[in-house]
């Protein structure tokens, strides 16, 4: 039976506290952890932002599982790779998120996935990639624990336990996910990567979280909760019924469940969910509620399109280096565009812009037939 624990907790000031309790519900870190292991925390370092940008996993989170993971006899070891392909990213990431201090300060060592090697492992049953390379601090450790953000995410609708684990690939695999082209098949190379890692254990930072134009461009929202959970999936089950989606329509769970991970009715406790429901805004990047037949013969009536804010443009290049079909050209002038006939709509560069300049340009119709359907 998977279970999901759910704890209130109002601000950051008592996350050791309400993480202590969410970990005694499910029976302590001990049944999961042996004494000499070393054990992996995953924690969202998407980008280089502030913990009060909530773009992140919060750093008190990050400190308080060091501490628990030491307390169990085990070894604790931080680590994530950041989703901008430029040198020195996933670096600058862990500094000015916090994480980096306050996992060394717990005790914990901190590795970045983006120098530690990748080792090429198969899938199991694969969806969509039969192999794929694996940051090897994951491979080699004896427990994984993921420690997600609640966000939502404009393309998978939310991001949690599961989605995390995109973090463990290196760029050049996760350009190669994207390129698929569908929400529903990105959503079966994450699963394909979780059956990989399969994790042993999540605990969620539901405090502050992000909604509307997530992962990295939406609104906080103070949801004060933190979850846990021995599976992912059921974590993630729960979390997106919380803020107010359909658990079962988010592409990365349903992925998930296709392969025989998670259970579609999780039990919850601690908390209630009825009382820490809180509606998140969903992005507005849209998928269409219409068959993709009769999209396709709409023609100029129905599109959806990014676009380049030039004022809000630095001409950091972010766009461009992470643009996996190559649509974001670079001009003459050093600016950049977006090649409308190249784009497949997978929302990387507004994802990664620094600056928030890629916008979501939308006809008419394309509004009326992008409701969302979370």
């Amino acid at each position: 039976m998977n279970k999901v624990s759910i704890v209130r907790c109002p601000d950051y000031s008592n996350t050791k506290r309400a993480i202590a309790e969410a970990l005694e519900l499910l029976g302590g870190l001990e049944n999961i952890i042996h004494p000499g292991d070393g054990v992996l925390l995953k924690p969202n370092i998407l980008a280089a932002s502030p913990p009060e940008s909530a773009v992140t996993t919060h750093p008190l989170v990050v400190a308080s599982m060091c501490e628990f993971v030491l307390q169990a006899g085990g070894k604790p070891l931080v680590g994530d790779g950041a989703g901008i392909s430029r040198p020195g990213a996933t670096s600058k990431a862990l500094k000015v998120s916090g994480i980096e201090e306050a996992a060394r300060k717990a005790g914990a060592e901190v590795v970045n996935f983006e120098t530690a090697g990748f080792t090429l492992v198969d899938v199991p049953d694969p969806l969509q990639f039969d192999k794929l390379y694996v940051a090897n601090p994951v491979l080699e450790a004896d427990v994984v624990i993921s420690l997600p953000k609640l966000k939502t995410h404009e393309l998978t609708y939310y991001t949690g336990a599961v989605k995390n684990f995109f973090g463990v690939l290196p760029l050049k695999c996760r350009k190669e996910a994207h390129l698929l082209g569908k929400r529903d098949l990105f959503g079966e190379a994450v699963a394909d990567v979780y059956s990989v890692v399969r994790p042993d254990f999540a605990v969620m930072d539901g405090v502050i979280g992000m909604e509307g134009n997530g992962p990295s461009h939406g609104k906080s929202v103070s949801s004060g909760v933190i979850l846990a959970s021995q599976d992912c999936v059921s974590l993630d089950i729960v979390a997106a019924e919380m803020i107010g989606f359909d658990p079962l329509k988010i592409p990365t769970t349903a992925g998930s469940m296709k392969k025989g991970f998670g259970n579609k009715c999780p039990v919850v406790i601690g908390t209630p969910i009825k009382e820490v429901k809180i509606k998140f805004k969903p992005s507005n990047g849209g998928v269409s509620t219409a068959p993709s037949f009769l999209t396709h013969h709409l023609g100029k009536y129905y599109k959806i399109y990014p676009r380049i804010n030039r004022r809000k443009c630095t001409h950091c290049g972010a766009c461009h280096l992470n643009c996996s079909p190559h649509a974001v050209e670079r001009l003459e002038d050093g600016s950049f565009r977006i090649n409308e006939e190249k784009c497949i709509l997978c929302y990387c560069c507004r994802e990664l812009c620094p600056n928030n300049a890629v916008e979501i340009k939308k006809s008419l119709l394309a509004k009326i037939l992008t409701e969302k359907v979370i």
